[in-house]
C-alpha cells in the first residue's frame, strides 16, 4: 500500500439539501471522492457546512447520509485521521458523529502544524466582519437554552422547518457573490490582519463563501477558500510542503 502522505481540505458540500435534483447522488459523488483519496490520505479536514442540515437529539438522528457515514467511518477504522470543522449548517454535532465515526469534530477556529506548516482552520462564518442579523442569529443558534427549547419540539416540525428556510434561502441567493478582491474580501481581510500578529501562520483555510480562491497574503503566507461542492466539487491537497486546489470531475 502507499504511504499515506497528503493531506485534503474541502467544504460546503451541503448534503441532504433540498435544493439537489437528486441528493443520493450527490451523496454518492462525495462518497466517490473520498475513496479515490484512501490510499494516500493521512488526514481529512472538513471544513463545515457537510451537511445542510443536522441535529442531533439525544436518543434520535436524523435519517440519511448512510453512504457518506459508512465512508468515514471505514476511513478512519483505517487510520486516516478526519477532522469536521463545525459550519453554520451543521451547528448541532454533539457526540454521536464522533463517537460513532471515530472522528474529530471541532468548533471555531483550529490551529495545526503539519509538515512543518502551521494551518489556520475555520469555517469562515465566525470570523471578520459579520451583518448584524447574521450575528444574531449565529449566537442564537448556538445558545444552549435555545438549543434546549428546540428540541424538545418533535423532529417532524422542526427537520422540515429547517431545510425549507435552507431551501429558501439559496432560492434567493442561487449563486455566491463574486470574488470581492483582497482588499475588500472579508475572509481575506481577516487572514491579513490575523497574520500581522501570528507571523507563524503559513496557510489560512476557509469555506463558506463558495467560492475557490488562494491568494498569497504575505510573502510565502497564503488564505485559501475551499470552494463547494454544489457545483465546483472542489478540494485542496497539501502534500511535500505545496498545497495545490483541484476539482473532482468524473466521466
Amino acid at each position: 500500500m502507499a504511504e499515506r502522505k497528503a493531506i485534503y481540505f474541502l467544504s460546503d458540500m451541503h448534503l441532504g439539501a433540498s435544493y439537489f435534483a437528486d441528493p443520493i447522488a450527490k451523496e454518492r459523488h462525495v462518497v466517490a471522492f473520498l475513496e479515490s483519496i484512501r490510499h494516500d490520505a493521512a488526514a481529512i479536514y472538513l471544513v463545515g457546512d457537510v451537511l445542510d442540515y443536522w441535529y442531533e437529539y439525544r436518543q434520535v438522528v436524523p435519517r440519511g447520509f448512510v453512504r457518506f457515514f459508512g465512508k468515514l467511518a471505514e476511513l478512519a477504522d483505517q487510520g486516516v485521521k478526519i477532522t469536521w470543522m463545525i459550519g453554520n449548517h451543521d451547528i448541532w454535532i454533539f457526540d454521536y458523529l464522533p463517537r460513532e465515526l471515530g472522528i474529530e469534530v471541532a468548533d471555531g477556529v483550529l490551529v495545526r502544524e503539519m509538515e512543518g506548516k502551521k494551518f489556520l482552520i475555520t469555517h469562515g462564518d465566525g470570523v471578520g466582519k459579520m451583518s448584524r442579523t447574521f450575528r444574531l442569529l449565529r449566537g442564537l443558534f448556538r445558545n444552549k437554552l435555545c438549543q434546549k427549547m428546540y428540541a424538545s419540539v418533535h423532529p417532524r416540525w422542526t427537520i422540515p422547518f429547517a431545510k425549507g428556510w435552507s431551501s429558501q434561502n439559496r432560492g434567493t441567493h442561487p449563486v455566491a457573490s463574486p470574488y470581492q478582491g483582497p482588499e475588500a474580501e472579508t475572509l481575506m481581510l481577516f487572514a491579513r490582519e490575523y497574520a500581522l500578529e501570528h507571523p507563524d501562520i503559513d496557510y489560512f483555510i476557509f469555506g463558506h463563501r463558495h467560492i475557490l480562491v488562494d491568494e498569497e497574503i504575505a510573502a510565502g503566507k497564503h488564505a485559501v477558500i475551499l470552494g463547494e461542492w454544489i457545483d465546483l466539487c472542489s478540494y485542496a491537497r497539501f502534500a511535500d510542503g505545496r498545497l495545490t486546489l483541484h476539482k473532482y470531475i468524473t466521466t
